[in-house]
C-alpha cells in the first residue's frame, strides 16, 4: 500500500482571491442596498434576501467539497487494493491446476 499524502488542491493566492472577492461582493451589495432610494422595509427585505442566498451557497460548497473528498478516499482505497494485488502477484510462479 502506498503512503502518498493527499495533495492540497488550491494555493494560498487562490484562497486569498476567493475571500477578497467574496468580501468585495458583500460590501458592494450592502452599499447598494443602503444607498437604494426605497423604504426601509424594502432595503431590509433585500438584506435578508442576500443573507438567505449566501448561507445556502456556503452549504452547497461544503457539500460539494465533502462529496469530492469522499470520492478521493474511495479511489485511494481502491488504489491500495490494486497495489496489494499487484505486489502479491508473481507471474513467474507455477500454479497447480
Amino acid at each position: 500500500m502506498s503512503e502518498t499524502p493527499v495533495k492540497q488542491q488550491s494555493t494560498a493566492a487562490f484562497y486569498g482571491q476567493a475571500v477578497l472577492s467574496f468580501a468585495v461582493a458583500i460590501v458592494a451589495t450592502a452599499i447598494g442596498i443602503f444607498k437604494l432610494e426605497a423604504d426601509t422595509w424594502v432595503r431590509a427585505f433585500l438584506g435578508i434576501a442576500v443573507l438567505y442566498l449566501v448561507t445556502p451557497a456556503f452549504t452547497l460548497a461544503k457539500v460539494i467539497r465533502d462529496r469530492q473528498e469522499a470520492g478521493q478516499i474511495v479511489s485511494r482505497v481502491d488504489q491500495a487494493r490494486l497495489d496489494k494485488l499487484l505486489a502479491d502477484h508473481d507471474p513467474f510462479t507455477e500454479r497447480a491446476l
